[in-house]
Formats: C-alpha cells, sequence, structure tokens
C-alpha cells in the first residue's frame, strides 16, 4: 500500500473507532486527563474490559460499555484521554470532543489529588467546542429579518446588555436586522451563544476518583462541592451514589406497558427522555405505525387524576406510569 493510500486508510480506521453507534436510552461520556482511572471505572461498572494499563493513553479509540440501572439501558463510552488544547485539533482531541456533543450526560473523571487544574483545562476544552455545562439555554428570543435595524425589548432589567452593546456584537455577524428579546439578565456571553446557534447544554458530574488517598477531612469538603461524586474506581467505593446522580441528571422517564386483560409488566420499561413524554412520543418509540392506529390510551400514574383515565395523544406521561393503548 502506498504512503497516501496508508495514510487515508488509517484517518479511516481512526474515524470509525470514534463513531460508536447509539444504542439504549441514554449515552454517558466519560472525559478526562490520561491515567485518571476511567478504564478502570468503565469497566467495574460495565464490566466491559477496556484495556487498563497504569500508563498514559492507553485507550485509544471509544470504547462502549452498557449497564442497566433501573430499567434503562444506559451507554457509557469511554473518551479517549482529552489534553489541552483538543479544540484546536491536538491528540485526537476535536473527534473525542464530536463524540461528546452528542452524550446526554458528560462524566468529568478527575484524580482527587490533582482536580482544579485539570477541571479548568477540561471545562475550556469543551466549552472551546460549544459545550455549555450544567447550564440552561440562554432566555432569549433571536429574529433575523430583512429590514427594519435592530429592534431590542427587554423583559427585565439588564446588568450587561443594552441597545450599543447588542449592536455592536450583532455587526461583528454582519447582521444589522434582528429582532431581539432579553428574557433574563442576559450578559454578551450568552447573546453570542444565541446568535451562533450551535450550542449544546448537556448536564455534567465531577467524578473525583482515587479517594482512598485522601482524609476522611478532605473527603467531607468534597461532599459539599455541586455537581461532584467522590468514589474510587479501583476499590469500587461509592458506586451507589454515583448510579443514583447520574440517574437524577439523565431525568429519564420510565413507563410501563399493560397489555389488555393482563397485569403491567414492570420488568421491561419503556424509557423516554423527560423532554419528550406525551403519549404519541411513546407510541413512536414502541413503532412508528401505532399512532397511525391509535384510538385513545388508559393511564394508571402521577400525571392522571383518576386510575385509569382516558387520554389523548397529547397526553404528557410521568415517570412510572402505566400505559395501555385502545386501537381503533
Amino acid at each position: 500500500m502506498s504512503g497516501t493510500l496508508a495514510k487515508i486508510a488509517e484517518i479511516e480506521a481512526e474515524v470509525r473507532g470514534f463513531d460508536v453507534a447509539k444504542t439504549g436510552d441514554a449515552r454517558i461520556g466519560f472525559v478526562g486527563f490520561p491515567s485518571v482511572g476511567k478504564s478502570t471505572l468503565l469497566s467495574n461498572l460495565a464490566g466491559v474490559y477496556s484495556e487498563v494499563a497504569a500508563y498514559e493513553f492507553t485507550t485509544l479509540t471509544t470504547v462502549p460499555g452498557v449497564i442497566r440501572y433501573k430499567g434503562a439501558k444506559i451507554q457509557l463510552l469511554d473518551l479517549p484521554g482529552i489534553i489541552e488544547g483538543a479544540k484546536d485539533g491536538k491528540g485526537r482531541g476535536r473527534q473525542v470532543i464530536a463524540v461528546a456533543r452528542t452524550c446526554n450526560l458528560i462524566l468529568i473523571v478527575l484524580d482527587v489529588l490533582k482536580p482544579l487544574g485539570h477541571k479548568k483545562i477540561i471545562e475550556n476544552e469543551l466549552e472551546g467546542f460549544g459545550i455549555r455545562l450544567n447550564s440552561k439555554p440562554p432566555n432569549i428570543g433571536f429574529k433575523k429579518k430583512d429590514k427594519g435595524g435592530i429592534n431590542l425589548t427587554a423583559t427585565c432589567p439588564q446588568s450587561e446588555l443594552d441597545a450599543e452593546t447588542v449592536k455592536s456584537i450583532l455587526a461583528e455577524y454582519k447582521i444589522h436586522n434582528a429582532d431581539v428579546t432579553l428574557r433574563s439578565d442576559a450578559t454578551a456571553d450568552d447573546l453570542i451563544d444565541v446568535v451562533e446557534g450551535n450550542r449544546v447544554y448537556i448536564p455534567c458530574i465531577y467524578v473525583l476518583n482515587k479517594i482512598d488517598q485522601i482524609s476522611i477531612e478532605e473527603l467531607d469538603i468534597i461532599y459539599k462541592v455541586p455537581h461532584c461524586v467522590p468514589i474510587s474506581a479501583h476499590h469500587r467505593w461509592n458506586f451507589d451514589d454515583l448510579l443514583e446522580k447520574i440517574w437524577d441528571y439523565l431525568k429519564l422517564v420510565r413507563i410501563y406497558t399493560k397489555p389488555k386483560g393482563q397485569l403491567p409488566d414492570y420488568t421491561s420499561p419503556v424509557v423516554l427522555p423527560y423532554s419528550r413524554t406525551t403519549v404519541e412520543d411513546f407510541c413512536m418509540k414502541i413503532h412508528k405505525n401505532l399512532i397511525k392506529e391509535f384510538k385513545y390510551a388508559l393511564v394508571w400514574g402521577l400525571s392522571v387524576k383518576h386510575n385509569p383515565q382516558k387520554v389523548g395523544k397529547d397526553h404528557t406521561l410521568e415517570d412510572e406510569d402505566v400505559i395501555q393503548i385502545v386501537k381503533k
């Protein structure tokens, strides 16, 4: 094989290794520096053997694993160690971060002995790729138009953005006609995020590994840090806490099915993301033809006033509802 062909084959294999098919009900990416214990955590959580060694850069492709928790199938991806400069294409950073953008939750795995420096670097890398951690999209309305200049409406007092600032930010994007509505006290960065429009907002848990190497007093302090879970991947300490927090942050909704004349099936729920939990979403998850034959549904659980209650396809379901679909 000629040098160029070999190089292309190498690049293709590299990209293939990164492009892991999405399976299950949610996808979690493990991000962290080399040798912080991501692979150990993954193999101990999922029983997936990802080649673990005590030297840096062992994991070179994305290694998938799947865990079942509370009836949901959750895909775990051990993303190769991120290094400083990933967003500028150093190492394999770009591909790693592209996969990270498709996750429903990111676990930033940190060595408890050097957490803060690493935390900052990784956050900066992810931020630079348009990933916003533990934050909601800015409450800003933005609509480009053909004429009429910049029209600014603020529904509450603004501490940073005024008409001039908004105009100058938009001018940098060569936008001279637009309606902008600020519905919360917004920053210049918020406005830029909305204008660029390619941001993803992903919840994140900081997993502080190697707690077997610190004192009880230090552990008490870590427990007070927001979005943090201290663990020992090697000793499998505190995995229950970690799984519980993962469940909280994923905000998945489990719906149990009840065939006519039978008891509900509590063993394998249909799992939906919390943003899409209507009866129609439920039907689409099972089979897209189901909605065509749909007449109404009977629902038992927190989302209804009476058990069972007859509902239409727009009804919003709650976690652990039971549903029976009645066809035409």
